[in-house]
Formats: structure tokens, sequence, C-alpha cells
């Protein structure tokens, strides 16, 4: 049986969002908000018969002056969203595309874009029937997403096919005052952003238990994560962190070292600023996916004109994001490396079980300083760009949108990465059971344990890794 999520433009989660654009959830929109929308709708269409009103009556950019011509509003909309659709550049995947129409949906429903109940109930129709927009990736610098959502509104009225879905797409009038608050927002930007947050979060919980596994394996020092021992520098999630890790490892074999390598000991203080990072851009995208953002907005006291379309604060979280996860990710490739070594696991190098000469899993470090290397390549801070475009009005823009979507590679690269170190490290226990304890660390063994091959042959390892991926967000609900 479905659950159900009503949009209300207030309320919408991001748990909500996924469920609703997977087909997990039925969706329904609050009535109020639906009132809302027609209210606004007719507020926006008084303001535009007493002067100008940009957008509805005007160009847009630098031809915001321009009036258009009253016999001319039947094609100015369409107008407006052909010349803006871009069509270029990658296709975004259904999951993407169908949590864009979900969140842009719910930023409508918040009342302030002035667009029509039509368009409203049109979205509501496409998500209910599983349709599925073609939505092509290039055009967006943090500023609105201009040239997707273009696309998407010429989509609803009929001039661009529906990818998919259940029953062919709805259709509807797109007219003057429906065109620029259709384009008005972030809504892909803050989808991809919210789905690749997701997948991180998910990442983030199995790193911790992998790098328990390794612990175990290298017989760690548990002194490391000693309540006093955070106690003392109470950074925010740190001393969270090495709970979990003291409850992972308890019952552990006796410490091989006074003090162990930084991939061990300094697990909580790296992975720490990625959970706090994590949680405060959480707080952002949920203010993003219930914010009335368009211009001109609409409010109870008239037609604004603003610059609220500018995502500075979601562009600087998402460059804080993608700054604290990589030191996770590079430290797990550092506990991959001390598996390797022999004066570390008392174990053969490489973890290798063959003939003499024996490679084992030599080439996992390879693969995983390719991935880090592609994921350092994207890491420029984002909010660093500067720009000036259509004739000089627009100087200045967030570029949240290349943030956005850099974490999303992140979060697609990191899970080999991660599956790179729980293979070797349940090979490393298999060689050496007796390191095992009890609890949500034997349960991860388990689960590692069973979906790999236990054979220790010098072979392939393509295989191991996609299972060892497939299990990580598994591992991240223990």
């Amino acid at each position: 049986m479905h659950a159900k999520v009503r949009l209300d433009g207030h309320s919408l989660t991001i748990d909500d969002l996924i469920a609703v654009a997977a087909g997990r959830a039925d969706v329904t929109a609050d009535p109020a908000a639906l009132a809302l929308v027609d209210e606004r709708h007719a507020l926006l269409l008084a303001a535009r018969s007493r002067g100008a009103v940009y957008g509805a009556n005007t160009g847009v950019g630098a031809n915001r002056h321009e009036r258009t011509d009253s016999a001319d509003e039947s094609t100015h909309a369409l107008r407006l969203l052909r010349s803006h659709c871009a069509g270029a550049g990658p296709v975004e995947d259904d999951l993407t595309a169908r949590a864009t129409m979900v969140t842009r949906l719910n930023q409508i429903l918040a009342g302030g874009s002035g667009i029509s109940g039509r368009v409203a109930a049109a979205f509501l129709t496409a998500l209910r029937d599983g349709a599925v927009p073609t939505l092509h990736s290039w055009g967006a610098i943090g500023t609105a997403d201009l040239a997707a959502l273009a696309e998407l509104g010429l989509t609803l009225a009929g001039e661009r096919p529906w990818r998919s879905g259940r029953r062919p797409g709805p259709v509807t009038t797109i007219d003057a005052t429906d065109a620029l608050p259709m384009i008005s927002s972030s809504a892909l930007t803050v989808t991809t952003a919210a789905l690749a947050l997701d997948r991180m979060r998910s990442q983030l919980r199995a790193s911790v238990v992998v790098g328990a596994l390794t612990f175990l394996a290298l017989r760690g020092n548990p002194e490391a994560y000693d309540e006093s021992v955070h106690a003392a520098r109470a950074h925010p999630a740190q001393a969270e962190v090495a709970a979990e890790l003291r409850a992972l490892v308890a019952g552990c074999a006796a410490p091989a070292r006074i003090q162990d390598p930084f991939g061990l000991r300094v697990l909580p203080q790296v992975t720490a600023p990625a959970l706090a990072a994590a949680r405060a851009l959480h707080d952002v995208l949920i203010a993003e996916l219930n914010a009335a953002v368009e211009n001109p907005l609409v409010t109870a006291g008239g037609v604004r004109h603003h610059g609220q379309f500018h995502t500075a604060t979601l562009a600087t979280h998402l460059d804080a994001v993608r700054g604290a996860f990589l030191p996770v990710l590079s430290l797990s490739a550092a506990r991959l490396g001390l598996l390797m070594r022999p004066d570390m696991t008392g174990l053969r190098a490489f973890l290798a079980a063959g003939p003499p000469g024996s490679s084992g899993l030599m080439i996992s470090e390879y693969v995983v300083q390719d991935l880090l290397t592609e994921i350092r390549v994207g890491m420029q801070p984002t909010a660093a760009g500067t720009l000036t475009i259509s004739l000089g009005l627009e100087e200045h823009a967030s570029f949240a949108t290349q943030g956005a979507r850099s974490l999303r590679t992140m979060t697609h690269l990191a899970p080999t990465l991660l599956a790179a170190e729980l293979v070797a490290a349940v090979r490393a226990l298999r060689l050496a059971p007796g390191r095992l304890t009890d609890g949500t660390a034997r349960q991860a063994f388990d689960l590692a344990a069973k979906a790999l091959d236990d054979s220790m042959d010098d072979r392939p390892l393509g295989d191991d890794l996609a299972r060892a991926t497939d299990l990580l967000p598994e591992l991240g609900q223990l």
C-alpha cells in the first residue's frame, strides 16, 4: 500500500520528495494551497492591468523595459518558453526529472508565483500518472533553472513529448502570466542537491561501519574513541561519531599498537565535519523546497520585484559539504592502504592468499586513487566564479547548479571507493576471523561476507566491488 504525501508549499521533506518521485507514494495537493494559487493569480492579473509587471507584460532580462503587445499575449508565453529552452546537454534521469516536478509544484503551492491554477493541476496530474519529462541539464548558473524549466513548460503545453508514464502526460494552456512564473525557480538545482545529499548521508554512515570493520581487521586501539577524549573538545557531531565507533568495536581484540595510524585514529575528527555540513545543507534544502522565490513575487500586499532567485546560501553550503566529504573519502583510501600492509595486518601483502607473487587486492588502490582524482578535479568552490551576461544586466551568479552537480558526481563515485575498503576489510577478517566482535560490526561483516565471493585467488575484482557497492545503503541503515 502506497504512502500518501500532501503537498502544501510548506512541509515537503527530502524523504517525501523521493518517495513521490520514485512512485512509492501517492501525491495530493492541499486545497488551501490550491486556493492560494488561484488568489495570487488573480492578484497578478490585476497588477498587470494597472502597469508593467516583469515578464507578464514586458520582456525579460535586458529586454525588461520593452512592453509586450497586448494583441500578442496568446503567443508571448510560448515564445518566451521556446527561446529559453536550450535543449542542450545530458538528459536528467527519471528520478531527477520527476523529483524536479515535485519540487516545482510544491514551490508553486507556496503561493508566490502568480501562475494559474490549471498549471498546478497539470503538474499534479503528471505526477499521479507517473509521467516523466525529458529535461536537458545545461543552461543554469544558480539564478534559476531557466532552460530546463522552459523545457518542462513546453512539455506541459504539448510542444515537447513526455518521455514515459502510465498514460500520455497532461497538456495545458500556458498563457502570458504563466511562462515566467514557470521558469523562475531553481527547482532542478535544488532537486539535484537533495538527491545527492540523501545519498551522501547514507554513504557517511556506511563509511563509519566500514571503517569499524577495518579497525577490527587491523586490531586498532579503541582509546582514540574514548568518551573523555571527545568531551575535551566537543566539536559538533564528533562525540556522536566516536560513540558510534565505540559501540561498533566494543569487545575488540587487544590492540596491536599503542597508537594507530591516522586512518583509524582520526576517523571521528574527519567524519564529524562532513556530518555537520550535511545537516546544515539539509536545513537549507528544506527551506528551498518550500520557498516562494519567483521574480516577481506575488504577495497579499502586491507584486514585488527582487533578487530571491540568487541561490548564494545553497551554493556556499554545497561548497562546504563537498569540501567536508572529500577528507572522509581520502581517509577511506588511507585505510585501504593500511590493509595492504603486512606490518599492519600481520597477513600477507595485499591480503594475497595464493602462490608466492600473488597480487591479491593490489589493483584496488589504483581504482581508489583514480576515483579520488576524478573527485578532486571538480573540487573548486563554485562560489568563486564570476560572470557578466545579458548585456551586463546580470553581473553575478551563485553557480549553485554546478555545486549540486559536483556533489552528485561525488556521490556516484564514492560508493566504489568505499566498496574497495569493504572488500579488503572483509577479506582480512576472513583470514583472521578471531578479530571479529559481536554486534553491529558482526552484522555488517555477515552481510558482506554473504554477498562477496569467498575465493581469494587472483581474479578480476569488478564483481566484488559492484556487490560491495550495492551493500552500502544497507550498511548505512545498521
